[in-house]
């Protein structure tokens, strides 16, 4: 089986599931990116990456309990799979041997 590689969305989709644990479901994974990242994003764009990431093993999901605040309506929770903490791990890494090269972002 070849490598997978993960675009940027993806990884802050994947870094996002495994931050947020239970609460790990579309429109908090949204909320979270705009109140942390300052970015703007679809609860659209963010279905497709957490399916695309579950296809690739990276994440598995369930249904949780209905809630009076959603009308009875079930979320979706998304949990992350060995081989996706595996991938989160590896990210870090590298990202941090990058950063490492960088003189002014040196760490002490």
């Amino acid at each position: 089986m070849s490598k997978e590689f993960l675009g940027e969305f993806e990884e802050i989709i994947l870094t996002m599931v495994a931050a947020l644990g239970d609460d790990a479901y579309g429109a908090a994974i949204t909320d979270e990116i705009e109140l942390r990242l300052k970015r703007s994003v679809k609860l659209s764009a963010v279905h497709v990456t957490l399916y695309r990431l579950q296809d690739k093993g990276f994440l598995k999901s369930h249904m949780g309990g209905g809630t009076n605040e959603r009308g009875g309506r079930r979320k979706r929770i998304y949990t992350v799979t060995d081989a996706g903490m595996a991938t989160l791990q590896e990210l870090k890494e590298k990202r941090l041997l990058l950063w490492g090269m960088v003189p002014q972002l040196k760490i002490s």
